[in-house]
């Protein structure tokens, strides 16, 4: 299967397994997170899902649950109360103990609280995202203000980091978050710490989200591409 295929396969298995009518869900940013939100959507236009209220975790998931007809919601709404059932999310590397970089859709600052929100989170991958160490194959995106760009760069840089900000690819200029900000993407070459390292940059001024998510995964699905899904669960 190529890599598509197993995207999509990995999405669907996430939410028939784990999706129930009346959920608030917690619905995630990327090219495997949006197999999940189809399938979400597909599920509720045949009726075998009812009742689900959505927290998108950027425009471009909001945009999609429009499309699909799926009711939007926000942590703020009295019909969520702050909580989530469960959040369906991919990630860009998952390392050993299940310690995860995400914000390739620059998307991480909302997809942090919305993870930290839901009683379950459920990571969805393909097989080429599972690491040996974090940092092994993606590095990590750190989303600044515009006017801490130098400033968080160079703290960012003491720390061992190697600072790139992102740049747009189908427009001049660097990428701009949902929220106005920068994203710098900063590679370690060196095994981290992601708990301290995570904090460690919390710390730096300007600095609004990073992508090292520690909050435990609850449910890990992986797509290979001979057409196998392992589901694990903690």
């Amino acid at each position: 299967m190529d890599t598509e295929q197993v995207k999509r396969l990995v999405g669907v298995q996430a939410v028939d397994t784990l999706v129930k009518s009346g959920m608030k869900l917690g619905l995630g940013t990327g090219s495997t997170a949006i197999h999940a939100v189809n399938r979400v959507g597909e599920l509720l236009r045949q009726g075998q899902l009812q009742d689900i209220l959505a927290v998108p975790t950027s425009f471009q998931t909001m945009v999609a649950c429009q499309q699909l007809g799926i009711s939007l919601t926000t942590l703020n709404d009295p019909a969520s109360d702050g909580r989530l059932d469960l959040t369906v999310d991919g990630a860009d590397e998952v390392g050993p103990s299940w310690n995860l970089i995400k914000g390739g859709g620059a998307a991480m600052l909302i997809e942090k609280v919305v993870a930290h929100a839901s009683d379950r989170y459920c990571i969805i991958v393909h097989s080429s995202k599972l690491s040996t160490r974090l940092g092994e194959k993606a590095p990590i995106p750190v989303e600044v203000v515009p006017e801490a760009l130098l400033t968080a760069s160079r703290r960012l840089e003491a720390m061992g980091g190697e600072v790139q900000l992102r740049m747009a690819t189908k427009k001049a200029g660097p990428v701009i978050s949902d929220h106005g900000n920068l994203v710098l993407d900063v590679s370690f070459s060196e095994p981290f710490d992601p708990a301290g390292l995570e904090a460690r940059i919390m710390g730096i001024p300007g600095v609004t989200a990073n992508g090292i998510f520690t909050r435990p995964v609850n449910d890990l699905f992986v797509g290979y591409p001979d057409g196998r899904v392992e589901h694990e669960s903690k």
